[in-house]
């Protein structure tokens, strides 16, 4: 028997190896038309970097080692050109002479590859502009970094590959842009997890734009620039396309060989093509989805050597073995976190009509106690009658490839969130907790599945879909001053049976906490005292936060200026001072700012207190404790999951005139007329136009300036239920101080403003709005009167004395109307 192969590169040099491990005495040949075969493609962009120090740690195989081991015909430079199926041959060209000759076979083996796409741009051949696919690019690439001085780079394309690149060319020291058209990095991932992606991009100072395109290149004073479609211009020394690749299906189409609607060569389960006698393997190759039952192609080496051993042994013992397909598990270092996949992402089962369920948990990479805890997000997607488990994405640091290992295995066994559950994993406090991540992950599924908790996802609580909801937030009172979603009612959840009569029962309910532990109590608490429709918000305020705030991360070069022999980027430099030391690490919010405040409390002034948190929202959560106190941030910087915040405590200074700002205005809004509601809304519409801050603050009978028209319903005791009869419902029901005449004077004066081409008072109260009024309800005066915070204005903040008098002595202009 004499076996051809085409392509040398993971299944092409797997099926060789094992074919002649089956098959001692056939003739082997294998066609690979770069110079090298077997080698780790995975690692190119490493040793670009200079992580992989020596270029020959890439190469698994030489031509002649592999022919010495497997006594294979290895030709490398040899491309094949053409197939005729009549007369089983294969036509070869020799790159280096130009000659062609003719080779029979028996069987035949397509691994020819998936090639980078490369858009017919303007400009795109300028030098300096590269794709990664082979070792070849590598060389190209690296020897151009070593020549040239690379101060800027560009990165085009977003997936893992291009990211690989933005981190290894940002460890050169170069300022690194990526463009994206979508509006996420990594593809396979859904928005929400891709968030987590953005949001440590822009901790490491990476440039990067999203749903924005390359329009053209050109050279210009030895510099590229790079034209986007939104008009911006990007000037590098390198660019590196990564826009994605596609099948390399040339020679398989012209032979007539059946190509899928992938692009993709055709095979059955056994890897033969439309011809009986010729196999296909590897990136160029289609094959059904063993989730969604659809054609697809999966651009891994991990499947790729998997049908190289698969299609081996058909070819040698007969069609016995069936390929079962691939769920694409895949992984990536980005900078200091890892992220992965597995299965089908969220977005996919939607775009394919696929009904599902997913569930998203945050937990420690190991025992919360055991020092070095760091967060890890799982997200699992599952079918919503069986619980069959259909994807699954981890971001973290420490521990997430075992996760994503875990969960691929069952899928990839046709598993349940059942088996989740069921996982016996090693469990020491170094490694894991006693309830690993995993298990976590299926266990809320359960709890989804059984009706014991009813998901909410972030998506549904954002703009007018929010509406619908009463916003419950369940986390301490400093947790919620740290941030909340719009709207939200902050109860405890340690003293929610308290306040149980203050939650409306004839309207869907979302609870919230950081991570949704909290969440899912406070739900259990709810549902089993009356009310029906309360669920908790998927994965918590942790990932609305991070998927709600600015993905995108653009411009921030744009005012930079470079000199020719600068080294343009340097690390934080790491601060030595004497500072109390303080360990946070493993606690979530608010445990580390709760830590850092009774650190201070018992500082004197210039003290400094150096604190570690594995919190990600500790960055953010510590510059607003630091500027809501009046203390000083030293430094922050973010190594490997670890923050590390330096403050300082500052002594309180009493306020002087010198501090107050002239253009500060406070209105105390107390009269519900109409006609002196209107006075107050000319005047802080005025003052707020030309630049000033101005407060309105509403006591007693004001409240009701500031209701809402259309208000949800509110438990009230007696008490609240009588002022609410007798007093407004909102602006449009206020009356005159004088004239009312049975309401004859008021609609009157509505009418003539209307008539004159005067804003009426909803209109004014809308302006004031969008001119960044700040609008605050008497805390007093709303329980005196029982006036609940969701029957007022969704930009109205509650507060007291105290919060008034702070905006007031800080103010050039205190009324009272």
């Amino acid at each position: 028997m004499k076996y051809l192969i085409v392509g040398g590169v993971a299944g092409g040099a797997t099926t060789a190896a094992r074919l002649r491990r089956m098959d001692e005495q056939s003739q082997i040949v294998m066609f690979e038309r770069g110079e090298h075969v077997s080698y780790a493609n995975c690692g190119l962009p490493y040793y670009i970097g200079g992580t992989i120090a020596e270029r020959e740690k890439l190469f698994l195989q030489t031509p002649q080692s592999f022919n010495a081991r497997f006594n294979v015909d290895v030709r490398v430079n040899a491309e094949v050109v053409a197939i005729n199926r009549n007369e089983k041959t294969v036509t070869v060209k020799n790159l280096a002479s130009g000659e062609e000759y003719v080779e029979n076979y028996d069987k035949l083996v397509l691994s020819p590859g998936a090639e980078p796409v490369r858009p017919p741009l303007p400009g795109i051949d300028t030098e300096g502009i590269f794709t990664l696919r082979n070792v070849t690019d590598t060389d190209r690439i690296k020897r151009y970094v070593t020549e040239n001085s690379i101060k800027r780079a560009v990165v085009v394309g977003a997936g893992f590959i291009g990211l690989e690149m933005a981190e290894n060319l940002h460890q050169l020291g170069a300022l690194v842009s990526i463009v994206e058209m979508s509006e996420q990095v990594m593809t396979p991932l859904d928005y929400s997890m891709a968030s987590i992606v953005h949001q440590h991009l822009k901790t490491k100072n990476v440039e990067f734009y999203l749903k924005e395109a390359v329009t053209a290149f050109r050279k210009e004073n030895g510099q590229i620039v790079v034209s986007l479609k939104s008009g911006r211009e990007l000037k590098a020394e390198l660019v590196i396309l990564s826009i994605g690749v596609r099948p390399d299906n040339k020679l398989a189409k012209d032979a007539g060989l059946d190509i899928g609607v992938t692009g993709g060569i055709k095979v059955n389960e056994h890897l033969q093509t439309s011809d009986a006698d010729i196999y296909a393997v590897g990136d160029a190759i289609e094959y059904i989805n063993p989730i969604t039952q659809k054609p697809t192609i999966t651009y891994l080496a991990g499947p790729a050597n998997r049908q190289g051993r698969i299609c081996a042994d058909n070819i040698v013992f007969g069609n016995r073995i069936a390929y079962k397909g691939s769920i694409a598990t895949a992984i990536a270092k980005v900078f200091d976190i890892t992220v992965g996949s597995t299965g089908v992402a969220g977005k996919t089962l939607k775009r394919e009509g696929i009904s599902y369920l997913e569930s998203t948990t945050h937990s420690a990479s190991h025992a919360g106690y055991y020092p070095g805890a760091i967060p890890m997000s799982i997200k699992i997607m599952y079918a919503p009658e069986t619980g069959k488990l259909y994807g699954a994405q981890v971001v973290g640091y420490d521990g997430t490839d075992k996760r994503l290992d875990m969960l691929a295995t069952v899928i990839k066994n046709n598993g349940t969130i059942h088996d989740l559950v069921d996982i016996e994993h090693a469990y020491a406090p170094p490694y894991s907790s006693a309830k690993d991540p995993v298990n976590i992950a299926g266990y809320v599924a359960e709890n989804i599945l059984a009706g014991k908790m009813r998901p909410v996802y972030w998506r549904q609580l954002i703009g007018d879909d929010a509406k619908e909801f009463f916003l419950l937030d369940v986390r301490t009172k400093e947790e919620n001053a740290l941030g909340t979603i719009p709207g939200a009612v902050n109860i405890p959840v340690d003293g929610l049976r308290q306040h149980l009569n203050e939650i409306p029962k004839d309207k869907k309910i979302a609870v919230f906490c950081a991570v949704g532990l909290r969440g899912h109590v406070a739900s259990r608490i709810l549902m089993q005292n009356g009310f029906s429709e309360v669920y908790n918000l998927s994965g918590g305020y942790k990932t609305y936060q991070t998927a709600v705030q600015k993905q995108s991360n653009e411009d921030i070069y744009a005012n930079l200026t470079i000199e020719k022999d600068d080294h343009i980027y340097q690390k934080t430099p790491k601060i030595k001072v004497q500072a109390l030391k303080v360990d946070a690490c493993g606690l979530q919010c608010p445990g580390p700012i709760m830590k850092l405040k009774k650190s201070f409390d018992d500082a004197q002034a210039g003290d400094m207190v150096e604190i570690t948190s594995t919190d990600p929202g500790f960055a953010r959560d510590v510059q607003s404790w630091c500027s809501s106190t009046g203390n000083r941030l030293v430094s922050l910087t973010n190594e490997k999951g670890v923050i590390t915040a330096i403050a300082e405590k500052v002594e309180v200074k009493a306020t002087t005139q010198a501090a107050i700002s002239p253009k500060n205005k406070t209105l105390i809004v107390f009269s519900d007329d109409l006609d002196r509601a209107l006075a107050s809304f000319v005047l802080a519409n005025g003052a707020a136009a030309t630049g000033h801050k101005v407060t309105m603050f509403f006591t007693f009978w004001g409240l009701n300036v500031i209701k809402k028209q259309q208000k949800p319903a509110v438990a009230k005791d007696i008490m609240g239920r009588m002022f609410g009869w007798m007093m407004p419902s909102s602006s449009r029901k206020l009356k005159l101080s004088k004239m009312h005449m049975g309401g004859m004077g008021t609609a009157m004066m509505r009418n003539e403003m209307k008539r004159k081409g005067i804003d009426s008072l909803e209109s004014l109260i809308q302006q004031a709005i969008d001119n960044g009024v700040e609008f605050i309800a008497c805390q007093m005066s709303m329980d005196v009167m029982g006036v609940k915070k969701e029957e007022l204005l969704d930009n109205v903040e509650v507060g007291g004395v105290a919060t008034y008098m702070e905006r007031a002595e800080n103010a050039g202009v205190n009324l009272f109307i």
